[in-house]
């Protein structure tokens, strides 16, 4: 029944293929996702979304690609900033989830104003939340930097790095909820576009600020950081103007930002599951961090480049799960739970062929990846090795991410915060601590850690999933 409405769905005119879907996701054109072919529902998010996860993890390929020419100390310094802001990133995709969860419900109801007024409020919510923020970056972002157990060359490098990114937090979290926004509403092509900007600009600006080209100032690593918030804060400016023109179901007016606390207050009770999740997840990166950096600067930098090549295919990954999470959104408001659970599995199962390819290329290629944005010897050993090993989990980890965002699109939070509680609090950070150190397996026993606990956390999700109380959730 589902595939003989596909036609149906389809634009008048235009033949139900996957070039034509291809080219109906890249155009942004509306669809009602509750509705007609499951499969080119997917295709119809998820390419966007991959090609909007791509764009993000250009940030951090773009950074390190041209610090890498300052030396070692410089991408330390870059590794150590991204675990630093990887807590901000916990706030920002909790928030993020529950905007993504509550737009999605209401559209799939048909509630179009309520979505609208949501959305407002996820914004209105995200400015609050940069301040306090902004401050702690302005006034101890240098401490922090120090607290994550630098080398003493690599903070007098790098400590103005991790200030100027915290001090402009603000242009991540309204990035990520603008993005959020666009997603639950079923039009990610315009996230996409503003991501396109944003990293045209970063490409451009990163080495004029990094090297001082032309009229610009010679900042060297912390360059990078400014160039980042430059490029994240046009895009933020962007999405609000097409917030406010109108993109599809979401045309915001400025009535819909007066506050709303009661709206507030249950956006903040679903962000806390989320926000605790992820920073379960993010602190156990840090914990891993430090295992790493007892291992010297070598060893940091070299996990600091895996980290981002690791980012840029896990990343696509999370567009396809993203598109899952949109799904079981808008298939619950409208009352269709069972089309929801076969999005869910189909994109799983999609997301596992495709991780699976990517460990392939990292077990073959690994040294020629990291040589393209290293050239010491010592750091491109130590990337090609977390590389491979950390690539074992793949398989296991495309199923666990669309799980776990299928739970949060549903918007239940806390399931997938007590399975990141028992697979990296409960399993991956004693276990890292004793292989790396205490069987003195160096290195190699942290990334071994890695992929069993993403391979538990797959099966443990797919186990609750199983169960469907995520079906019943209220939001």
């Amino acid at each position: 029944m589902e595939n003989s409405q596909s036609a149906s769905t389809a634009l008048p005119g235009v033949r139900s293929s996957f070039w034509g879907d291809l080219r109906d996701a890249v155009m942004g054109r509306e669809h009602d996702y509750t509705k007609g072919n499951v499969n080119r529902a997917i295709i119809l998010l998820a390419i966007p979304m991959i090609l909007e996860m791509i764009m993000e993890a250009i940030f951090g390929i773009v950074d390190i690609y041209f610090v890498a020419r300052l030396g070692k100390e410089a991408v330390a310094t870059v590794a150590l900033t991204e675990t630093v802001m990887t807590m901000l990133f916990a706030i920002g995709l909790g928030l993020s989830m529950a905007t993504t969860a509550m737009v999605a419900r209401r559209v799939g109801e048909g509630n179009i104003e309520d979505a609208r007024i949501a959305a407002a409020q996820s914004l209105v919510l995200g400015a609050l939340v940069s301040i306090p923020i902004t401050l702690l970056g302005i006034f101890y972002g240098a401490a922090i930097f120090r607290a994550m157990g630098a080398e003493p060359e690599v903070i007098a490098v790098g400590s103005m790095n991790v200030t100027v990114m915290l001090a402009g937090n603000a242009t991540l979290l309204l990035l990520f909820l603008g993005n959020a926004i666009f997603r639950g509403a079923g039009n990610p092509a315009m996230s996409m576009y503003v991501l396109a900007v944003c990293n045209g600009l970063n490409i451009i600006l990163d080495p004029c600020f990094i090297f001082g080209w032309g009229p610009f100032p010679e900042l060297g690593v912390t360059g990078a950081a400014v160039a980042t918030n430059i490029g994240r804060g046009i895009g933020v400016v962007m999405q609000f103007v097409l917030l406010m023109r109108g993109m599809g179901a979401i045309h915001l007016k400025l009535h819909h930002f007066r506050p709303r606390w009661d709206l507030l207050r249950r956006i903040v009770r679903i962000s806390v599951g989320g926000i605790i999740q992820w920073t379960i997840a993010t602190t156990s990166w840090v914990i891993i961090v430090r295992f790493v950096a007892s291992f010297g600067s070598a060893a940091v930098a070299g996990y600091g480049v895996a980290l981002r090549i690791i980012v840029f295919t896990i990343l696509p990954a999370w567009g396809l799960s993203n598109a899952a999470a949109t799904l079981v959104g808008q298939n619950l408001g409208a009352g269709r739970p069972d089309r929801a659970e076969s999005s869910v599995w189909r994109c799983g199962f999609y997301n596992m062929i495709f991780l699976s390819l990517i460990m392939v290329g990292f077990l073959i290629y690994a040294e020629e990846l990291v040589g393209l944005l290293t050239s010491e010897a010592e750091v491109l050993v130590h990337g090609a090795h977390c590389l491979r090993v950390v690539s074992y989990g793949y398989v296991f980890y495309g199923w666990g991410m669309v799980l776990t965002h299928s739970f949060n699109g549903s918007g239940d939070t806390w399931t997938p915060t007590l399975i990141n509680f028992l697979c990296y609090w409960v399993i991956q950070i004693p276990l890292a601590g004793v292989l790396s150190l205490y069987l003195d397996w160096g290195t190699h026993g942290v990334y071994i850690a890695i992929a069993i606990s993403e391979s538990v956390l797959a099966v443990i999700g797919a186990w609750f999933f199983k169960l469907g109380k995520w079906k019943k959730r209220e939001i």
